[in-house]
């Protein structure tokens, strides 16, 4: 932003848009909670942050008006203190601008944010557990030695090697993915990829501080309902390089790469064991966990490298936008829609990929946890509903911002409100002409003397099930299941009991037994496993019926 660049409003537009009294307009001063970097190199820019997590990068001539704004100086006092080309005129159209970006003082206390925990929308939840400056100040000989050609190749060789050693161990790698682990390997899975996601923000923060950045804070965080961990790296608009900006962005898949594939190369060296399988299980997880994480659409990893490639600030946002006023377009009409990204001609379909792709992540949390959050308890039930309702609610939200973008493009009220109304009737013919097929989740036990019972929650509809309704049997893994035969339900009479965490959760040889309920089965054969996954199929029920019986009937079943 340059003096040249701006266009002038009037005092009174001005006042409004900044919700403040226009006297503070006249001698401006910067808000308390806005702080001017200054650049880390030669070349690279300023940058404005306000709070503790919002960065913004400023011209060098607005970065000086920044600065110079103590609340002592007029319009004209300001110009004359910054000299040519800044004028009176130009100063006044830069408070305006920075106004409305509440980047000024505006006479009114600031909102003083928790430091410790922090919501971003959609659905991601911050708790910051440290201040990493010092930590990976002390880091930074090993990063410089780690800088190298030398290294960046014996790195490369571990990720190549390591996807090499998965394909040779395919058969093995398939077994281990597919069928029930001790709970002693599983736990050791997961405080393997939690220890290295920590690492993998290390790695961001270590390669940041390398470049002279400074990472602000690092901590815990539920991503789409997923545990994580995270490190803040704003700080990195202040680097004078993208090139920069991009190896602190992948700094953390590169790290868990090859971690990932010292694991793989590791289980070339070992027999058939559940060691064996938990490494095996590991490195699939970790490099999975890579994969996901170049993924553009949300603000992973992979959207901070292409954001900082193309040096685009807030390019999701921008994109989003543009998609935004681009279904308010086709679905309303009017004329007044400016492009955030006209010069980029893929900006609408990339930001109709980033208003889509959350929904999806969502969706797929909900089908990963629901039935694990439920088995819980009224807790866990209550849990996946408050998920649910969340999801309607930013579906509700972002039809309110469709519309909104229409009218404020001139869009006329009779087709905004017709579209509406075609939308809802859309979405109502979905939930009843839409069929889903109806399952219950369940587990089976192999008793004494041939028998074999259905298992089920507490939370299962019970009342849904049938005599001679279909049970499939499975033998199921971490990511994968297999199908080991088939029964029917024999009877409707129930029984109170406990059943093994087997019946339920791919683990083997676990003292650990959950309440629950059985049903007599009726098997050609009997399994080859004692426990194992079961499903009992219903048929299908409509969308809504569906959605009902999946998310909210559990809660009332209790």
């Amino acid at each position: 932003m340059s003096p040249k660049t701006l266009t002038r409003k009037a005092p009174a537009e001005r006042a409004a848009a900044a919700d403040r009294d226009p006297a503070l307009l006249e001698r401006p001063r910067v808000a308390a909670n806005v702080e001017i970097h200054e650049p880390v190199e030669t070349g690279a820019p300023w940058v404005l942050q306000r709070g503790e997590h919002q960065h913004f990068r400023l011209q060098p001539d607005l970065a000086r008006l920044v600065r110079a704004m103590d609340g002592s100086l007029d319009h004209a006092g300001l110009a004359e203190v910054l000299g040519p080309p800044w004028t009176a005129h130009h100063v006044g159209l830069a408070v305006d601008r920075l106004a409305e970006s509440k980047v000024l003082d505006d006479g009114k206390p600031v909102e003083r944010r928790s430091s410790w925990f922090r919501f971003v929308p959609p659905m991601t939840l911050q708790f910051t557990i440290l201040r990493p400056e010092r930590l990976l100040a002390r880091l930074a000989p090993v990063v410089r030695l780690l800088a190298g050609r030398a290294s960046a190749t014996l790195a490369t060789l571990f990720v190549l090697g390591g996807v090499l050693a998965l394909a040779l161990l395919t058969p093995e790698v398939d077994a281990a993915l597919g069928r029930p682990l001790p709970f002693s390997a599983y736990f050791g899975v997961m405080i393997g990829v939690l220890a290295t996601t920590a690492v993998h923000e290390v790695g961001h923060g270590a390669v940041l501080t390398y470049y002279g950045g400074r990472p602000s804070r690092m901590g815990f965080m539920l991503f789409y309902m997923s545990p994580a961990f995270f490190c803040d790296v704003s700080d990195g608009w202040r680097l004078s390089r993208k090139e920069q900006r991009v190896r602190v962005a992948l700094a953390g898949i590169a790290t868990q790469s090859v971690i990932a594939g010292a694991a793989a190369l590791t289980a070339l060296l070992l027999g058939p064991c559940d060691l064996r399988d938990a490494v095996l299980v590991f490195a699939v997880a970790t490099y999975t966990s890579g994969v996901v994480n170049l993924l553009p659409f949300v603000k992973l990893d992979g959207y901070i490298a292409l954001m900082s490639h193309l040096d685009v600030p807030h390019l999701r946002d921008r994109a989003m936008t543009d998609a935004r006023r681009f279904l308010a377009r086709t679905l309303f009409g009017g004329r007044g829609y400016a492009r955030e990204l006209g010069d980029r001609p893929w900006a609408v379909a990339f930001g109709l990929a980033c208003m889509a792709f959350p929904l999806y992540v969502v969706a797929g949390a909900l089908t990963l946890w629901s039935d694990l959050l439920q088995r819980l308890g009224a807790v866990g039930t209550g849990a996946v509903l408050m998920a649910v309702c969340y999801l309607v609610y930013r579906l509700g939200l972002g039809f309110t911002r469709l519309a909104a973008e229409g009218r404020t493009a001139g869009a006329p009220l009779w087709r905004t409100v017709a579209a509406g109304l075609l939308l809802t009737g859309a979405a109502g013919a979905a939930l009843v002409l839409v069929t889903l097929p109806h399952t219950v989740s369940a587990g089976y036990v192999a008793q004494d003397r041939g028998r074999v019972a259905l298992v089920l929650p507490s939370s299962a509809d019970l009342s849904a099930i049938r005599p001679d309704a279909t049970v499939r049997l499975y033998r199921a893994g971490l990511m994968t299941r297999e199908q080991t035969g088939t029964a029917r339900v024999a009877a409707l009479s129930r029984t109170e009991t406990t059943a093994p965490l087997s019946a339920f959760l791919p683990v083997s040889a676990t003292p650990l037994e959950l309440p629950v309920t059985t049903l007599p089965l009726t098997v050609d054969r009997l399994p080859a496993d004692r426990t194992g996954a079961a499903r009992v199929d219903l048929g299908s029920l409509p969308l809504g019926e569906w959605l009902y019986e999946k998310y909210v009937a559990p809660l009332w079943r209790r």
